[in-house]
């Protein structure tokens, strides 16, 4: 199943305030992203690839990834400790295109 959604990533950084606490930005990406995801029927998954397009080519690879995982798992109840292989990459786009795309198998 892949899907790409439209929506620039989050950094880590930016969802947490202080160890416990969802920043307001985060939040709202949250809810951006699970309305985005497809309402499809998944139990679990091993395999999950992600392609992040970011206009800011400064942007850490891994930093989005947690974020990512942790919704998927809110969105359609899987456990991430069933996945056994992750591949990440990211590709330069125009300021405005930035988008995340979600291969799993």
């Amino acid at each position: 199943m892949t899907f790409t959604l439209k929506i620039k990533p989050l950094s880590v950084n930016q969802a947490w305030r202080g160890r416990r606490f969802k920043t307001e930005k985060y939040k709202m990406y949250e809810k951006l992203v699970l309305l985005s995801l497809p309402k499809v029927e998944l139990k679990s998954f091993k395999k999950l690839t992600i392609t992040y397009g970011f206009s800011n080519w400064g942007s850490d690879i891994d930093n989005p990834t947690k974020l990512i995982i942790d919704i998927l798992q809110k969105k359609y109840g899987v456990n991430d400790k069933e996945i056994t292989e992750l591949h990440q990459y990211k590709v330069k786009v125009k300021k405005g295109e930035d988008f995340i795309k979600l291969e799993i198998d």
